[in-house]
């Protein structure tokens, strides 16, 4: 009877994580590309072919995180002056160290392998993959129709997925909120590195997050563009979303 109730609690609490708290991830078909390099991502690289791998179709919501931090106890980050702060905006305020571990309790729950994207499956997965229409921005070349940016965001995070997605339907990857990544920054990694499933680990003093953000130009909300942070550091314009495997 004990191992029953012991059966019955698990199977309850997976449904619960398995439900609206819980990343929606998409299936990403790995392949061959020419990714972009250098300061600002427009030097293009030698062709980077990687493995298949799953993304969220959001960036992590509000709602999602929440429910991290009630479950293990930590603080939920504070709201930052003006921010939109519901549950189904991106979470922001959450340093490169915090979108780690929130990455590791899904995979400690869940029995699959979470992690931040590196930052070549951060760009593949944003231009399309093998189904990539040769756009500029994620999954068009009017960014209004895909991304909230400075001219039309109204200088505040927006609700996920009320714009298009882009060819694997994924939402927001140009603009909304920057995204971590999970690389050290090197400005010339990619035009040095492994040309599979490449990853800078070599210890540096930023991390790369990719995507533009609500303030953003167009110029810097295009896929290619790459920006960095302190990964200690919590921006109100910087949140994430996951892979797995």
């Amino acid at each position: 009877m004990r191992n029953l109730t012991k059966t019955l609690l698990l199977l309850l609490f997976v449904t619960t994580i398995q439900g609206q708290e819980l990343p929606e991830m998409i299936k990403i078909t790995g392949g061959t590309f020419t990714m972009g390099a250098g300061h600002n991502g427009m030097n293009p690289t030698p062709q980077i072919t990687l493995s298949d791998f799953n993304m969220g179709k959001t960036e992590v919501t509000i709602a999602q995180y929440r429910y991290y931090c009630k479950s293990t106890g930590i603080d939920m980050p504070e709201r930052p002056d003006g921010i939109n702060w519901n549950d189904n905006y991106p979470v922001v305020k959450v340093s490169w160290y915090d979108a780690v571990n929130y990455c590791k309790w899904l995979t400690e729950q869940t029995g699959n392998t979470y992690s931040l994207p590196t930052e070549a499956q951060w760009e593949f997965a944003a231009r399309g993959g093998t189904k990539s229409k040769g756009y500029n921005f994620s999954g068009s070349f009017n960014l209004n129709t895909v991304g909230w940016y400075k001219e039309n965001s109204e200088s505040n995070t927006n609700i996920v997925a009320t714009k298009e997605a882009n060819e694997l339907g994924l939402y927001d990857m140009s603009g909304n909120v920057g995204e971590w990544c999970l690389d050290w920054h090197d400005r010339d990694f990619y035009s040095k590195s492994p040309e599979v499933n490449p990853e800078n680990t070599t210890e540096a003093k930023y991390r790369i997050f990719r995507g533009g953000h609500f303030i953003s130009s167009k110029e810097r909300s295009i896929t290619r563009f790459r920006s960095f942070g302190k990964p200690e550091s919590e921006y109100d314009r910087v949140g994430f979303r996951v892979v797995s495997y």
